[in-house]
């Protein structure tokens, strides 16, 4: 089930006096907050016809209204130069406001922690991206703060907005906290030993890792702003003289154009990408002696949560499909009962991949009566199709205004289940088509995500081919390019502007045991805000039997994390 809040809440303050709006402040703050915090139901991503890729899931936000120009005369005002960049950048040659340099020649400031609150500010506790650390809790950052006891970084750096605001609640640090530049936070914390940082929402980037404190992070979906203690509320002070109506007015018709807060949870998008999924063999024998849902147990719920879910199905449905067995190591011809898309189902899927090696298995009728099992549940599906001109169509999803693209391909030689003019079927690679294709989803303004079917390397490292055209995609404008081939994890880098994954394991598929690394996998959940890529969130699994990926312990997950780091060269 997926989740969307309803549109921005805009004030307008209209003429009231400052003593008559104090009450209506403290009301309008905490519904505000509660609508950015909170979600509505929507439906899933859903496609218009039974073989043509498309998405429909499209919300775009309430416009914000313009009150008219108050024709009083304006107020002096002063901007707190603490004021997080955004607000300032807004606010910068309003001709509706007189600003001073001084406080004290001010006759309102907008200015942080003030007692009337018209805009509340969520910062983020990160650090750089291959850090092991997941959670904090809050009583271990005051603590630092207060008392230079244990924690995980040695050093905290911040804007100033949030350095002074903590320093009113916790008083003068004793740990070494510091103010610092919005700007520079992040190259700080890349080149100072055990430096973390608490940066503004709308600044994170990929390169960061999110801090969750208590298990509660602003990137997910179910954050609660109510206990989240890095959040700075901003509003009005008064100078030296009660502000009369007409100056009030004035000035709250400027700071109506500020935003509310630089969080809404109608801009966020979450998509969860998955590796190798193969309802075939042991993972289906266990399925039918334990229940079709059983391999969802453990992952399941953060499956649904995700807006996007995406699987990569090698496998297809077929109605003359034999009784599966423990073993098939001749003929490796691979077909799922119908039945067991039930189990798609039970996590959420939106988007399905077609590009996997078996999809032609068990011939055209197969593949053409997958895609249309796929239609009746209303998923949209990409690299692949019912001919080689569906395979190159790229799925467009447009969701709480952040405009996603899916492509991808089958890099191996040609004849692994290729759609034809002719034939269902995966889509084979022509990478100058793909280039051309990013190019021009990028300038229409989607964030593309490329996934490829490549070699099946049973290593952390992955050959020079997928290398190099993995790099090609992120260098034509892919935002993020993962591998859906890799029977096990492989190594992770940021790439120029782009996040490349080169594999992420299985998902559901029977190789416990095979190799070294064949019993791990990642399921990487990806977060969007505003039109913007923010990062991943690397979530990690392990497999006990044939079909179930199970959440790691946090001894497993740390010791997976540190193997990913290190093979990909973050650890030096």
């Amino acid at each position: 089930m997926k989740y969307n809040s309803p549109g921005l809440l805009i004030m307008d303050l209209g003429i009231m006096k400052k003593a008559k709006i104090v009450p209506f402040f403290s009301a309008f703050i905490v519904l505000t907050l509660l609508i950015t915090a909170c979600g509505t139901l929507v439906q899933p991503v859903v496609t218009d016809q039974p073989i043509i890729p498309s998405a429909t899931s499209t919300l775009s936000p309430t416009a914000t209204p313009i009150p008219p120009t108050p024709t009083n005369p304006a107020p002096a005002v002063w901007l707190d130069p603490r004021l997080p960049a955004k607000i300032l950048q807004s606010l910068d040659a309003i001709p509706s406001l007189v600003l001073v340099a001084n406080k004290e020649e001010a006759l309102l400031s907008l200015t942080i922690d003030a007692e009337e609150a018209i805009s509340s500010w969520i910062y983020a506790l990160a650090a750089p991206f291959a850090t092991v650390t997941d959670d904090v809790s809050v009583d271990s950052l005051i603590s630092f703060w207060q008392n230079n006891t244990d924690f995980p970084a040695r050093v905290l750096v911040m804007p100033s907005a949030i350095f002074d605001s903590l320093k009113l609640r916790y008083g003068n640090p004793r740990g070494d906290v510091r103010p610092l530049a919005e700007d520079n936070l992040l190259n700080f914390c890349q080149t100072n030993e055990n430096a973390w940082a608490i940066v503004p929402f709308e600044q994170l980037k990929p390169q960061w890792k999110v801090i969750s404190l208590d298990e509660n992070s602003p990137i997910r979906k179910d954050f609660v702003i109510e206990s989240y203690p890095l959040t700075v509320l901003i509003g009005w002070d008064e100078g030296p003289r009660v502000v009369t109506e007409e100056e009030y007015q004035v000035a709250n018709h400027a700071i109506s154009l500020i935003p509310v807060t630089n969080r809404q949870a109608d801009k966020l998008t979450t998509v969860v990408l998955t590796g190798v999924t193969a309802m075939t063999r042991a993972t289906a024998k266990e399925m039918e002696l334990y229940g079709v849902l059983s391999p969802a147990v453990s992952i399941g719920e953060l499956m649904r949560e995700a807006d996007i879910a995406h699987v990569s199905n090698e496998v297809p449905f077929a109605s003359n499909c034999p009784p599966p067995r423990w073993q098939q190591e001749v003929d490796l011809v691979f077909c799922s009962d119908d039945e067991y898309i039930d189990l798609m189902r039970e996590i959420g899927t939106d988007v399905v991949e077609l590009t996997g090696d078996h999809f032609s298995d068990y011939g055209p009728e197969a593949m053409v009566h997958t895609l249309e099992m796929y239609h009746e549940q209303g998923w949209a599906y990409y690299g692949g199709g019912i001919d080689i001109d569906e395979a190159n169509i790229p799925l467009k999803i447009t969701h709480n205004g952040n405009k996603i693209a899916f492509l991808g391909c089958n890099a191996k030689a040609p004849g692994y289940a290729t759609a034809s003019e002719t034939n269902p079927g995966a889509l084979h690679c022509d990478l100058d088509k793909m280039v051309e294709q990013i190019k021009a989803l990028k300038d229409e303004g989607y964030q593309v995500i490329f996934t490829f079917q490549h070699q099946e390397i049973y290593r952390w490292n992955p050959t020079e081919d997928m290398i190099a055209d993995s790099r090609l995609m992120a260098d034509s404008g892919a935002t993020i390019v993962s591998g859906s081939q890799a029977h096990q994890p492989h190594l992770l880098e940021f790439y120029g502007d782009s996040l490349i994954h080169y594999g992420l394991g299985n998902l559901f598929f029977d190789q416990l045991g095979w190799f070294e690394d064949s019993n791990k996998a990642f399921l990487d959940r990806h977060v969007f805000y505003d039109g913007k890529y923010l990062g991943v969130e690397l979530i990690t699994v392990q497999f006990f039997n044939w079909s179930t990926p199970t959440l790691m312990t946090p001894e497993a997950r740390a010791a997976m994390l540190e193997r990913l780091f290190a093979e990909s060269g973050f650890v030096k």
